[in-house]
């Protein structure tokens, strides 16, 4: 039957009794279940790490210059690896990294969430932030906002 119309027969539940079968174009499925495959993926957001590092003894600019870097990643959809270094003495010292983080969070509030405590790993303490539902929503309707202008000029 599937021959006399120049179509395949497809096994689609081999464990079942009897097994199930379905006459169907089998080159044309392939391609529009790739075609649906590769315009899921076309839609979807690639969210990076970004990593900042902080030194202990970092300077009041310093730290601002930095911070201000992290809100621009959190504004842009991207997680944030906030990092400190320690060296030689410094190392026995995690108590000044822990309040430079805290700091950090502290003043980053509104904007982000802890997506992981800091930790500890060699001589590196570190912490990840995530854009916040708040941030993450205003980007996605400054997205909405710009993808019909996008279309209507095309």
């Amino acid at each position: 039957m599937a021959r006399g119309k120049d179509l395949d027969l497809v096994e689609i539940v081999a464990t079942a009794r009897p097994p199930v079968c379905r006459i169907m174009n089998f080159g044309k499925y392939l391609y529009q279940r790739n075609k649906r495959a590769h315009e899921a993926k076309k839609h979807q957001r690639q969210i990076q790490v970004k990593e900042v590092k902080f030194r202990v003894k970092i300077d009041k600019h310093d730290y601002e210059f930095k911070k201000n870097h992290i809100l621009r990643f959190l504004q842009e959809g991207n997680k944030v690896k906030a990092t400190v270094m320690f060296r030689g003495r410094e190392r026995s010292h995690g108590e000044l990294g822990d309040k430079i983080l805290n700091r950090l969070i502290g003043e980053l509030q509104e904007m982000a969430t802890v997506e992981m405590r800091s930790r500890m790993e060699g001589n590196q303490k570190y912490l990840i932030l995530a854009p916040s539902k708040a941030v993450m929503e205003k980007l996605k309707t400054q997205k909405e906002e710009a993808t019909p202008v996008a279309e209507a000029g095309a």
